[in-house]
């Protein structure tokens, strides 16, 4: 929820709902990520391929097991705004499975969760 506080704009005090006025996102360590309880096995994510009976599932463990990163993402998403500016801000945060990126030429500040 921090992330998707920062890439809206909400911890500025220049913030408006309407604008993207956030910052962009770092994420690295995206393999490392936790599920309380049995949620790795009990979690399902579902997606639609767009034919007729192509509906597709698959727990958290085997999304984990594929691409780690796509756990993270998935969960911000959700928690942007549905329209536009949920789409544009989908475009500002990057996520990497470990601590390596290639965005140290932009100094990032760091802040731990």
């Amino acid at each position: 929820t921090k992330v998707a506080a920062i890439l809206r704009g909400k911890t500025k005090p220049t913030f408006t709902p309407h604008v993207d006025c956030g910052d962009n996102v770092i994420i690295i360590n995206a393999a490392k990520v936790k599920l309380t309880g049995a949620k790795w096995d009990q979690k399902i994510y579902y997606h639609h391929t767009g034919f007729p009976g192509g509906i597709k599932s698959a727990t958290a463990k085997e999304i984990r097991k594929k691409r780690p990163s796509s756990l993270l993402k998935k969960a911000i998403q959700g928690m942007l705004p549905k329209n536009r500016l949920g789409r544009v801000l989908a475009g500002n945060f990057r996520i990497y499975d470990d601590s390596k990126h290639p965005h140290n030429a932009q100094n990032p500040d760091t802040i731990s969760f």
